[in-house]
């Protein structure tokens, strides 16, 4: 008798386990023979297919269970379309649903996650966690990819939207490996490197101690903590840990296409090239990763960079500066995207062909003509004025293009001209000058105009308070006391913003503070640790003074120097020995003296005819008015005897 296959299909389930989805798989195909269109067997064949990893089949056996199927299977299909890359399909599932079930959410806040919503995703992941866990070990999932969501909006730039008691690690981010590699990133995000240090080595402890991992598991997850370790390890300039562990690490081995691409890009920026053509070569033949595990925005935007800066190195100047001009043509400007930026930066190093001297910036302020609204471009021409020592010319520059973005006063433009970044700049360029006056100036009027938003910049507005306590007008401390108390109803915790309400009231009402003193550390605790005694007696500490930059005028005349006197050389002949005497006509000159013998015949016979000492003949010379003397030129002897030539 024939067996009914609803009923085995139903006993299977009851008895499967995690690792027989095959079976699963061919019991479904099997009923779907005889019966096409029973539901039950449809989605336990998509069930099988999710579990073993086929989502592209899911997809296709959803298509063929029609509408019907689909209406049942929102959970399933939406995972198989993020799994797949099709984020903007998985979203628009969740938008027609009346009814979102608990695990649509959990696969609603992955979706956010990897379409980089990560807000989104917190907000979803936050609602979770309210609410009471369904199914075993939620909660430490929740937490777990609580952590990423973090990370990553530290990584993005966005560290102000994580709540303060998450940015510090606890004690339960080290129960677990998972939890202490994300917290972990969350430090490193941050630049806590240190931080980050000891809570990889943990999670990489915890996970080599796990049993229930076999060695293959181990590997797979232990990789991308060595990975993340080199570069740590790397940015604290601890080049020997960081060689160490770069050399036992497989790329190879690594499961995942983003971290394999990652941790090559990592491995060939540590090491030193002196042939910039042939590590263009090496980083092209680096593997592409598929749309469905792309990298996150701020790691293809560092591999970009440094495919730039290879092509940079290689002379490409007129191919940089095509490619990266498209690319930031395609956003509006002015845009405070580090991507955009960042690329505005390496299109000026392509213009001036990496040079930094005073005729590139020439060339960069033409081009800043061109792109009058070009953050990057602006920022980079500044950098350049503070490289030469010359800050004058870079908060004019600045100044005039706060001005452009004012005049304009549209929201898009207003937000980058008090984005505070480009605060903090102008406010650090002052300083350099000692300018206190226009430094309260722009902090004050870019915490005004934050305080009216509703996500004011917290660093900004305690920046501008404390910077308006120095001052003893009273128009300027309500200021302060408006900053401060903005910070209190945000976070009533806040010591900085309490301490700065007080400091700031308390000068014109004090009763309106007394509550609040209590709260305050006491005074006799600050200064419990203080010698007053030392300090007296160590005096006044003295700062090295700056060396002051050479004059162009002629400096003050000063006290000459004794000069050194110079010790001549003997005069002495070589030959010269003390005591004994010396030749009394040495002074003469070599022939005439008594020892010289000439050598020859000829020459005997000339000293022979020389007037020194003998007798002068009368037909040498003939007396002359005036008395000067003429040798009388005579034939000799041998040219008397010659015959004259003649004419034949």
């Amino acid at each position: 008798m024939a067996s009914n296959p609803t009923a085995t299909l139903s006993k299977l389930l009851g008895s499967a386990t995690i690792d027989d989805h095959e079976e699963v798989l061919r019991a479904a195909n099997a009923i779907l023979k005889k019966s096409k269109t029973d539901q039950d067997a449809l989605r336990t064949r998509v069930i099988a297919l999710l579990k073993l990893d086929r989502y592209a089949d899911a997809l296709r056996a959803l298509d063929d269970g029609g509408d019907a199927l689909s209406e049942t299977c929102h959970v399933e299909k939406s995972y198989a379309l993020y799994k797949t890359g099709q984020l903007e399909a998985a979203q628009k599932i969740f938008g027609e649903v009346t009814s979102v079930s608990r695990g649509l959410r959990h696969v609603a806040a992955q979706v956010a996650y990897r379409a980089e919503n990560f807000e989104e995703a917190g907000e979803i992941y936050k609602q979770l966690s309210v609410q009471d866990a369904a199914i075993e070990d939620e909660e430490n999932d929740l937490r777990i990819n609580t952590l990423a969501v973090d990370a990553q909006l530290e990584w993005q730039g966005n560290g102000d939207k994580v709540e303060k008691s998450r940015r510090k690690p606890s004690r339960e981010d080290f129960e677990a490996f998972e939890t202490a590699y994300n917290a972990a990133c969350g430090c490193v995000a941050r630049g806590d490197l240190s931080s980050g240090s000891v809570l990889l080595k943990r999670a990489r402890d915890l996970c080599e101690s796990l049993d229930e991992l076999s060695d293959e598991e181990k590997k797979a997850e232990i990789l991308p903590i060595m990975v993340q370790q080199a570069y740590v390890f790397t940015k604290l300039g601890k080049v020997h840990e960081a060689e160490t562990i770069q050399k036992m690490i497989d790329t190879s081995e690594i499961p995942e296409a983003p971290t394999r691409l990652v941790a090559q890009n990592n491995t060939f920026a540590c090491q030193k090239q002196e042939n910039p053509y042939l590590t263009e070569r090496l980083f092209e033949a680096m593997p592409t990763v598929p749309d469905a595990e792309k990298l996150f925005q701020y790691q293809a935007s560092i591999i970009e960079r440094n495919r730039y800066a290879i092509d940079l190195q290689s002379l490409k100047y007129d191919g940089v500066i095509r490619s990266t001009s498209k690319a930031i043509s395609k956003v509006p400007a002015p845009t405070t995207s580090p991507y955009v930026n960042g690329l505005s930066s390496v299109n000026a190093a392509a213009h001036t062909k990496c040079q930094s001297d005073k005729a590139s910036i020439k060339t960069l302020l033409s081009l800043l003509q061109k792109r009058p609204n070009d953050v990057g471009l602006v920022l980079t021409i500044i950098q350049l004025y503070v490289l030469a020592q010359n800050p004058g010319p870079a908060i004019a520059l600045l100044e005039s293009f706060f001005k452009r973005l004012e005049e304009s006063a549209t929201p898009a433009e207003l937000n980058v001209r008090y984005s505070p970044g480009l605060v903090a700049l102008i406010v650090s360029l002052y300083r350099l000058q000692g300018r206190k006056g226009p430094t309260k100036a722009q902090l004050g009027k870019a915490a005004s105009y934050w305080s009216s938003k509703s996500t004011p910049s917290d660093e900004l507005l305690k920046a501008a308070g404390l910077s308006l306590l120095e001052s003893s007008n009273p128009e300027d401390l309500k200021a302060a006391a408006d900053f401060f108390g903005s910070l209190r109803k945000q976070d009533p915790n806040d010591r900085i913003g309490l301490a700065g309400y007080v400091a700031s009231v308390a000068t014109t009402d004090l009763s309106l503070v007394s509550a609040d003193l209590a709260k305050l550390s006491p005074v006799d605790r600050l200064i419990g640790s203080v010698d007053s005694a030392a300090l007296e007696s160590a005096g006044i500490a003295s700062l090295p003074v700056a060396m002051a930059t050479t004059s162009r005028k002629r400096s003050a005349p000063t006290e000459e120097k004794p000069r050194k006197k110079r010790v001549r050389k003997s005069q002495l002949p070589k030959e010269f020995v003390e005591g004994k005497e010396m030749d009394p006509e040495r002074w003469l000159p070599l022939k005439d003296r008594s020892s010289y013998r000439p050598k020859g015949k000829k020459g005997k016979k000339k000293a022979a005819e020389a007037t020194q000492g003998g007798v002068v003949r009368e037909e040498e010379t003939v007396e002359l008015v005036g008395g000067a003397g003429v040798a009388k030129v005579q034939s000799s002897a041998n040219k008397a005897g010659k015959k004259k030539k003649g004419k034949k």
